[in-house]
């Protein structure tokens, strides 16, 4: 069996170490912070800043792993190279997790290399850069750190004012030790999907259905599946996220997202792992969850097909104050709702909008997609964390 170093233990980490541990892998969890959601479940723990490329070494030393698998942004990704040469597998590859950690580099890759249409962007390392930036893209415009999470420092430019808060915004939702910015200029969407794209080490690349969702404050709500869209811009999806996940090589899955506009498909971003809108997953619309897609690709375990068996859709329970120790109320009455089902995350403390759980809802195949996410919605409803 093999032993899988797991770098980030959020929500993500927990579902992707409960999925190996199904099939007796060893995994140990590695984060900032003591009591993470998947140390909770895995063998055995680490607590280190992972931008510290000597801690890192020194575990990746003392543990010795087969597999290192990259779950947050924060990282010292080029010392995954090294790893590399050392014989352990990095998922999905080195050059994967360097390149995805960064907007800069995956960017460039997906639009100057692939030539892939994305929206038009910019970089800036200063307020100053940003709004010259600003000026040549053009108002509207969406400001995101080149490293971040879950929509962490996101904001959008509506006004020439808004330049120095966005700058502001931005840097102090940035995680790394990465300050500079991307700026892109506004595409006239309709809607937003991720499409999670397997790669294989001696198979075909696979597709789950498309999965819908809907932000706020740069973080999603819901996401269900499966989204709607056309079978032209299905196809244009599908060929692009194979181009990039091809480009940037390796095992696993990748979220891939895009935005759908009427002059077509737009790359938009990608991550080398389980998305956070793919726990739409964990509703049982599909006969392996992203989680175990994941792992099993990680671990060349062929994967035949990926088979939509239901519509499903998932919603945030948000916490509404700081608390060192939260508590969770309405339990009872989500548990009580037919076709639903719940995750708590047991993250230790909570704040503000942090993500503490999701509601789940399946239907047939033949129900409205737009039931099945208000059924979620009003799940989530119920649950309170104070």
């Amino acid at each position: 069996m093999a032993k899988i170093l797991l770098l980030g233990s959020g929500e993500l980490g927990k579902e992707f170490v409960i999925a190996a541990q199904r099939i007796g892998q060893t995994v140990i969890a590695v984060d900032s912070y003591e009591d993470a959601p998947a140390m909770q479940v895995a063998h055995d723990f680490e607590v280190i800043n992972m931008l510290d490329g000597d801690a890192l070494d020194k575990i990746v030393a003392k543990h010795n792993p087969d597999f290192i698998v990259p779950e947050i942004e924060a990282i010292r990704t080029e010392r995954f190279y090294d790893y590399e040469k050392q014989g352990i597998t990095v998922v999905p590859s080195a050059k994967a997790a360097n390149f995805t950690m960064n907007r800069k580099a995956i960017r460039d890759l997906a639009s100057k290399e692939l030539g892939l249409k994305t929206a038009e962007y910019r970089y800036a390392t200063t307020a100053e850069k940003l709004r010259k930036g600003v000026l040549e893209v053009g108002i509207p415009c969406v400001v995101k750190p080149l490293m971040s999470s879950s929509g962490k420092g996101q904001s959008t430019i509506k006004t020439e004012a808004d330049i120095e808060k966005a700058w502001e915004y931005a840097v102090a939702g940035s995680r790394g030790d990465v300050v500079e910015v991307i700026v892109e200029a506004f595409v006239k969407f309709n809607s937003e999907i991720t499409l999670l794209t397997v790669t294989q080490n001696n198979n075909r690349t696979l597709f789950c259905a498309p999965i819908g969702h809907r932000q706020e404050r740069g973080d999603y709500q819901e996401s269900w599946q499966p989204a709607r869209i056309s079978d032209k811009d299905l196809y244009e999806a599908q060929d692009m996220a194979e181009k990039v996940t091809e480009a940037l090589g390796g095992a696993g899955l990748f979220g891939v997202e895009f935005f759908l506009a009427d002059d077509g498909v737009y790359f938009s971003e990608l991550s080398p792992r389980p998305h956070d809108t793919g726990m739409v997953t964990l509703a049982g619309t599909q006969n392996f969850n992203e989680f175990e897609l994941h792992l099993r690709a990680i671990l060349s375990l062929p994967i035949f097909e990926i088979n939509l068996e239901k519509t499903g859709a998932s919603a945030v329970i948000l916490a509404s104050e700081n608390s060192a120790n939260p508590t969770y109320s309405g339990i009872e009455k989500i548990a009580a709702l037919p076709k639903t089902d719940f995750r708590i995350f047991g993250k230790p403390s909570s704040r503000p909008y942090r993500r503490m759980g999701v509601a789940l809802t399946n239907n047939t195949l033949e129900t409205p997609i737009e039931e099945v996410v208000e059924n979620a919605i009003k799940a989530a409803s119920l649950v309170t964390v104070n």
